[in-house]
């Protein structure tokens, strides 16, 4: 409980600052930005990244390429909701160099994913799924740190810029976070992650804390993000690999809304430790 209050109260001080930081500092930016093609600059000269953002793709369903499918035989009464929409996919150099033996197990998840899929239960998606989950983001930039919070599960993630030595001293759902720049490029280091996340829906996973994933934000035009990110786990994989997609900013959204997913999954997690006798929540009302 201790540890979450400190999380907490770091996150709302940390947005809270950096809120503070762009009302003063973010108004006269945005003027001499008018043009779609030129790139916000902070008054520090760094490239914007400040917004509501989302990608357009379906590597959450899968990252590499597949055609469409049906969904979970226990669901298909769900029709076309739950089918896999078809992709193209986001891996560079089509498939992921699993290690011999490896493969078995993302076979596996991906033959019970509905079940199996930690997202299933609004477990924290980890990174770098959190960046293309079919949900909107939001980036707040500072000079010494960025939150980027994430729609689904809350989930959220402060990205220290100036602590370059940072080590994870426990693993987390999303990571020890450190950023620094590459010419306009935000780079940011993913450490000491919890096993217990997913790719995507098709069961591609990892090893946990052994993984290192280096994200790589490269702004085009004020709308567009090129994103990349490698990941790096000699445990499952036999050489790091690359996803790459655009990122797009949601103009439609004026500020990011909650979904809180834990009451939703109520039912399908404690459901059985309901008296006998009383009712089923019915997905509306919560069952607490």
């Amino acid at each position: 409980m201790k540890t979450q209050l400190k999380t907490f109260f770091a996150v709302a001080v940390t947005a809270t600052a950096v809120s503070a930081f762009w009302m003063v500092q973010d108004a006269p930016v945005q003027a001499q930005n008018s043009s779609s093609s030129e790139i916000p600059r902070t008054p520090d000269g760094k490239p914007n990244f400040s917004g509501i953002w989302q990608t357009m793709n379906a590597a959450n369903w899968d990252l590499e390429p597949h055609e469409a499918r049906h969904g979970p035989l226990i669901a298909l009464q769900a029709g076309a909701h739950l089918a896999f929409p078809p992709g193209i996919g986001v891996v560079e150099g089509g498939t992921l160099p699993y290690k011999e033996g490896m493969r078995a197990k993302q076979e596996e998840n991906k033959r019970d994913w509905l079940k199996l899929d930690p997202t299933t239960q609004c477990k924290l998606p980890g990174v770098p799924r959190a960046t293309y989950m079919p949900y909107p983001f939001q980036i707040f930039q500072a000079p010494d740190a960025t939150l980027i919070s994430y729609q689904f599960a809350g989930a959220d993630r402060i990205v220290h810029m100036n602590k370059p030595d940072m080590e994870p001293q426990v693993d987390t759902w999303m990571g020890t976070n450190v950023g620094s720049w590459d010419g306009d490029t935000l780079v940011i280091d993913v450490m000491g992650q919890m096993p217990d996340t997913w790719f995507d829906r098709s069961g591609n996973y990892h090893s946990g804390w052994d993984m290192h994933v280096q994200e790589r934000y490269t702004m085009l035009d004020r709308n567009t993000i090129q994103y990349s990110a490698t990941i790096n786990d000699p445990n499952v994989y036999e050489r790091p690999w690359t996803i790459s997609m655009h990122i797009y900013r949601n103009q439609d959204e004026t500020k990011l809304l909650e979904f809180k997913c834990v009451e939703f999954v109520e039912e399908l997690m404690f459901g059985h430790l309901r008296a006998p006798g009383s009712p089923i929540g019915d997905g509306v009302t919560p069952i607490y």
